[in-house]
């Protein structure tokens, strides 16, 4: 640790003690960001205490970078600035619960699934089925605004997230929402918390919907020879009275990746699982009586649409597909040192973007799996044999035709993970939109010293 480190470290002991200041290379590697270590890490384990720490580093003109369990940090363009991580892991209880009442205040360093297994004594939860589940805080998956394989039945933490407390770039200690569920007062300006990646302020605390467990739960799965035909099926569901909790098309690259998957799974899937061929995978809950309606019209509709074969999972394979589905982002990710993941949103046509993804990644003879959601957006993954030149002028090139492709069809196009080469020649977020003047106008209304992860959003931001 060099000199201005130490001064730093020293003058951070006075404000949350020495205990919770960390200088170590070894730490701040862990809190790296694509190569930039932060020359402290500091751990709060109070609201007020962040504040002082944000307030700290505006006056000293440094950068504050919030961080959990590290899980989604690769997520966004290098920082342009990186001096203190905020190690928000010490701000870890639920601060209210009222479970008659459906509604939760909990600290954002919370282990996602210890709250999980919290609310579950009260037979409920909060529908984030997203990647790293085991791994990340609560705090991170909102920063992040990883997607949710619940989205189908629960809507996204938009739908769901009711208020928040931050502290912002002026080290003021910001509410917005409330606890309950009829809140009408004010502006949501939690909402624009969610996929900021921590550079509008410091998640404290998160308000929740909860909702009750359900009693159980089933899957479908379905193998089908053409995208055409997936496409007829997920239009005939959706025209249907049923409601399923998820919808996850696969395709057969993303299928064997699935199928895997260990997690705590007692058995394996069905064997035609892995016959290299797309795959839909429909979940649901109810009681029984809802669970043997839902599987039987839904391999009604399936054989209707073509499909090959398909089946209700029994109850191990069920519970390990649901892992699997949504651990598959992390899975991939972390496939190899030059994994590189796009989410891509267009107006309806999935036949036609999957042809051109296929077709796009195959120019370059790069290894790709392409996966979606009824109800979110679609996932391209390409997964080159080695990191070097070669492979980043590759992925360069296939990036910039992944953002004209979607630019063409009015939709949008970003790289969710990818190496950290990549993003010295493309910019992640793909090229600047109408809307930056905007954005810096929020993010300058947040945080006009630009303390917090300077340079790693949209525009620079």
């Amino acid at each position: 640790m060099n000199t201005t480190a130490m001064s730093v470290a020293a003058r951070l002991e006075s404000v949350v003690g020495a205990d919770h200041v960390n200088g170590g290379s070894e730490s701040c590697a862990k809190f790296g960001v694509d190569g930039a270590a932060p020359s402290v890490v500091v751990r709060p384990v109070s609201s007020a205490e962040v504040v002082e720490v944000a307030r700290f580093a505006k006056s000293e003109e440094l950068a504050l970078i919030p961080c959990g369990n590290c899980t989604k940090l690769d997520i966004g363009m290098p920082p342009a600035r990186y001096d203190v991580a905020l190690d928000m892991t010490g701000l870890n209880e639920i601060a209210y619960y009222d479970p008659d009442d459906l509604t939760l205040s909990v600290d954002a360093g919370m282990n996602l699934a210890l709250l999980a297994d919290a609310l579950a004594q009260q037979k409920q939860f909060v529908p984030l089925g997203v990647p790293f589940f085991e791994e990340c805080t609560v705090g991170g998956t909102i920063a992040s605004n990883i997607g949710s394989s619940l989205r189908p039945g629960y809507g996204s933490a938009r739908d769901f997230l009711l208020g928040a407390e931050f502290v912002n770039g002026a080290g003021t200690l910001t509410k917005s929402g409330g606890r309950v569920v009829k809140n009408v007062t004010g502006y949501d300006l939690h909402k624009l918390l969610i996929g900021s990646l921590g550079t509008l302020g410091a998640i404290t605390r998160l308000n929740f919907r909860t909702f009750p467990l359900p009693e159980g739960y089933g899957h479908v799965g379905s193998t089908f020879s053409s995208v055409d035909s997936i496409v007829r099926f997920q239009t005939m569901v959706s025209k249907s009275p049923l409601s399923p909790s998820s919808f996850e098309i696969l395709g057969p690259e993303a299928a064997k990746v699935v199928a895997g998957f260990q997690g705590d799974r007692d058995s394996g899937l069905p064997s035609w699982f892995t016959q290299g061929t797309w795959h839909v995978c429909v979940g649901f809950e109810g009681v029984e009586t809802v669970l043997r309606r839902y599987s039987a019209e839904l391999m009604q509709y399936a054989e209707k649409c073509g499909a090959s074969s398909g089946d209700l999972l029994e109850k191990s394979a069920e519970k390990s597909l649901r892992s699997g589905l949504r651990e598959l982002i992390k899975l991939l990710s972390r496939s190899g040192p030059a994994a590189t993941i796009f989410r891509i949103n267009t107006f309806p046509g999935f036949s036609a973007d999957v042809a051109m993804l296929d077709a796009l990644a195959a120019r370059f003879s790069i290894p790709s799996c392409v996966f979606a959601t009824s109800s979110g957006p679609l996932y391209f993954a390409l997964q080159p044999d080695d990191l070097n030149d070669k492979t980043i002028t590759s992925l360069a090139q296939i990036s910039s035709g992944v953002f004209e492709y979607a630019a063409a069809r009015n939709g949008s196009a970003f790289i969710l993970f990818c190496p950290t080469g990549l993003k010295r020649v493309i910019n992640i977020w793909g090229p600047a939109k109408n809307d930056a003047a905007l954005m810096r106008r929020v993010k300058n209304a947040f945080d006009p010293e630009n303390v917090f992860a300077p340079g790693r959003f949209v525009a620079g931001i």
